[in-house]
């Protein structure tokens, strides 16, 4: 009886030994923990991987140690890998406390018994720790280990645990983590690993150096097959998939980081310095489809040549394709210059968005009367990329033809100051020299701008006139503008569309096959850079060709240089059946017969007014009428109406009454225009004679012009036994100020007033002559040229 009265007692003093014991370690562990905490991987440092929108790499930066890692979510990795993982290096993962105690005690028990450590023992949680924190593999260090396990599985999940594994796993030379390792080995991502490949990549961390399979492709193979043996034994794979994973061969790839879409990488990289995983909108394939077609084609180009591409999806402006350079990384060609986002010259490209305003201001519709001759803007004279004139043109002519005196006189217009604001609310900047204010020379190229913000405006003709800044990750917002009212957005593509492809005339190709293009080309002055933008129902595609450094390209201009490839990319996208369908105009573009050169709706009642009939896109039902001349002295555009007499049919002017009279209307061409019309146009628009009776009503006012030089219908021929073409001397007779002389269109010489000038005949054939002032008078002879 005494012995059970002390039992109590006894056990009672014991338990409150074994709680302070306990309550002593857990204070302990909480001041070893607070003094000693997890090294766990900085996740503002590291290495970080750029993705392409499947998660292929693009490129991957290494971190401050030259490591490459691509961090990776448990469930981006194949459960084959989970499976052979855990189940060979420590199938008590999810149930043990970080430490293993049967294999420990097996460990310690080898150790005592050989002198010397023969098995680890150690479980993944241990693994992780001594990745963390590598330390030797003594006594000393594999207890520091087990505690560091410990308080990995205090502190984290077991998921947090192994994806530390994923990332943090060692696979030979600088590759760290099990996407790297896939990638570098076998080319594609651990989510879609076979049994033979999740085996080998189980095995690869216990000997990265001693088992990389593209040095020790055997080793390799059979470490792996140890592990195939392992999961045939403990039942987590058939023997059938067994099997069949020993037949597949372990194939040595040569380690090489990827490196597409480089300089957008590098980009996103510089923007996003803490982010350890960057996911891109580019389409993998398409970005290596496109890399290579521009290296191709630049093969056939000057040296030191370089090239930018822009792929745009219309639907949320995702960029999938960026080429910032020919050839990353290419010195000759400066590969390293993203040109993507570079300052060049536009060129022509501007001029859709400004006919797309001009039609929202009602100043024009798609068929108005422009006038492509030499003109004066306040001394600034623009002339055509060929120095050719066309004379009268409408308007959607002049916008696919890219005329440059027309472009002019719509932006003199809209205002060049009001249109580059506009531009720049819808995302297109534009950048001007310092201390200069926006000019006329703007939509001619005088400009700064920057392709992804033309690719986001351009967009906007395909997404009922909303365009917008181009995204590039996947998280990047959706941030739209409208830069057209969806009507003009409308017509502008409609226009654009009608362009002919190069080599192809309506009517002789079946292009049924083929998507709508509504495209745009631009040289910049110098030749310096050549562009060809177009975009689709669903893609917009621009395309610079040029050298970065600005020296000229000779000879390369858009429509030669940059356009073809434009459309070999624009035809290796993806398409459905529609894109090669018209679709309908919107409620507010409407189609209307119009005359020139009023401008002006046909009115049946009057048809003496049409003397051109042309069918147009009109917007919001606005009918403007032909544009005004500006600083002409002679008759202006318009309806002139004259009283003649009813019986000679002579102009009568104001206050010469004779017996018997009538009104007449005539329709009147742009000054500018008279050159080239033809004579019953000219016919039809002549004032009658003035009666002799009557006083001089003014419009004969202005002095007529006479060419000296050359007689009209002269035939010309070179000296005899002579290479020098024949050469007369030319000027204007009767005229003041400027004199431009045109030869079949062509600009050739500018002069003052009587100021004479040398033409000589080099091309055999008719040769028009003409010469025009700046008030709209001119002369015109013809001649002809033998030799």
């Amino acid at each position: 009886m005494p012995n059970q009265s002390k039992s109590p007692p006894r056990k009672r003093r014991w338990l409150r030994r074994l709680v302070v014991l306990l309550i002593v370690i857990f204070v302990a562990a909480l001041v070893l923990d607070r003094l000693f905490p997890l090294p766990l991987p900085d996740p503002d440092r590291g290495s970080t991987v750029v993705l392409a929108r499947d998660g292929s790499p693009l490129r991957a930066f290494a971190d401050a140690e030259g490591i490459w890692s691509y961090p990776v979510a448990l469930e981006d990795v194949s459960p084959l890998y989970l499976e052979a993982l855990v189940s060979y290096e420590d199938r008590w993962f999810w149930h043990h406390p970080g430490i293993n105690p049967m294999a420990s005690a097996r460990a310690l028990g080898q150790m005592i018994g050989n002198g010397r450590i023969v098995s680890g023992g150690s479980t993944l949680t241990m693994q992780v720790a001594r990745i963390l924190e590598p330390h030797s593999r003594s006594f000393a260090g594999k207890l520091r280990q087990s505690l560091r396990a410990l308080q990995l599985e205090a502190h984290l999940s077991k998921r947090e645990i192994l994806e530390l594994y994923l990332d943090n796993a060692p696979f030979g030379g600088t590759l760290r983590g099990v996407e790297a390792a896939s990638w570098a080995y076998l080319g594609h991502s651990a989510r879609r690993l076979s049994h033979a490949e999740a085996a080998l990549l189980a095995v690869l961390p216990q000997a990265p150096s001693r088992l990389r399979p593209d040095r020790e492709a055997e080793a390799a193979r059979a470490a792996r097959d140890k592990v195939l043996d392992r999961m045939a034994t403990l039942a987590v794979w058939t023997p059938s998939e067994v099997t069949d994973a020993r037949i597949e061969s372990v194939v040595a790839r040569t380690l090489q980081a990827p490196l597409s879409a480089a300089l957008l990488a590098r980009r996103l990289h510089h923007d996003r310095p803490r982010e350890r995983r960057i996911t891109t909108s580019i389409d993998i394939e398409l970005q290596r489809n496109v890399e290579t077609r521009v290296r191709d084609y630049l093969a056939r180009l000057p040296e030191r040549t370089s090239a930018a591409l822009l792929v745009v999806d219309n639907s949320d402006l995702g960029t999938l394709a960026y080429v910032g350079s020919a050839t990353f990384g290419d010195e000759a060609r400066l590969g390293h210059v993203d040109m993507v986002r570079a300052w060049r010259s536009p060129g022509s490209t501007l001029k859709p968005f400004l006919y797309g305003l001009a039609l929202d201001d009602g100043l024009i519709h798609s068929e108005s009367l422009l006038v492509d001759a030499p003109q004066s803007f306040g001394g600034y004279r623009p002339g055509n990329f060929d120095m050719a004139f066309n004379g009268p043109v409408g308007a959607a002519e002049a916008l696919r033809l890219s005329l440059n005196v027309p472009a002019v006189d719509l932006l003199d217009r809209v205002g060049a100051a009001r249109f580059t604001a506009r531009l720049a609310n819808t995302g297109l900047h534009l950048r001007l020299p310092r201390g200069v204010e926006p000019n006329l020379s703007i939509i001619l190229g005088g400009v700064g701008a920057r392709m992804e913000d033309l690719a986001g405006a351009y967009a906007a003709l395909n997404r009922k006139g909303i365009g917008g800044l181009v995204r590039y990750a996947e998280d990047d917002p959706l941030v739209e503008r409208r830069v057209l009212s969806e009507g003009a957005a409308w017509i502008i593509r409609d226009v654009l569309e009608a362009n002919p492809r190069p080599g192809y005339r309506p009517g002789t190709f079946d292009t049924g096959s083929h998507p709508k293009v509504a495209w745009k080309t631009g040289t910049s002055y110098g030749f310096r850079d050549a562009w060809a933008i177009g975009g689709t129902r669903r893609h917009t595609v621009a395309v610079w060709i040029g050298r970065p450094d600005g020296t000229p390209l000779p000879g390369q201009y858009g429509a030669v240089t940059a356009l073809p490839l434009m459309f070999q990319v624009v035809d290796s996208l993806p398409r459905s059946a529609l894109s090669a369908v018209p679709d309908a105009p919107p409620a507010n573009v409407t189609e209307a017969e119009i005359c020139w050169p009023l401008g002006l709706a046909f009115d049946a009642t009057h048809p003496e007014r049409c003397q051109q009939k042309h069918t147009a896109w009109v917007l919001d039902g606005v009918i403007p009428p032909t544009l005004p001349e500006r600083d002409a002295r002679t008759w202006s555009a318009g309806l002139l109406q004259v009283r003649v007499d009813a019986r000679s049919g002579l102009r009568l002017s104001p206050g010469c009454n004779v017996t018997g009279t009538r009104d007449l209307e005539i329709a009147r061409w742009p000054s500018l225009a008279y050159p080239w019309l033809a004579r019953d146009l000219r016919r039809r628009s002549n004032l009658p004679a003035l009666a002799p009776q009557c006083a001089d009503d003014g419009f004969a006012s202005t002095q007529d012009l006479r060419i000296d030089g050359i007689a009209d219908g002269a035939t010309v021929a070179r000296a005899p036994n002579s290479d020098i073409p024949a050469m007369v001397r030319l000027r204007a007779l009767g005229a003041q100020g400027n004199v431009t002389w045109l030869v079949n269109g062509r600009l050739e010489a500018t002069t003052q007033g009587t100021e004479s000038f040398e033409h000589r005949f080099a091309e055999i054939g008719d040769q028009t002559i003409t010469a025009m002032t700046d008030s709209g008078n001119w002369a015109q002879l013809k001649v002809g040229v033998l030799r």
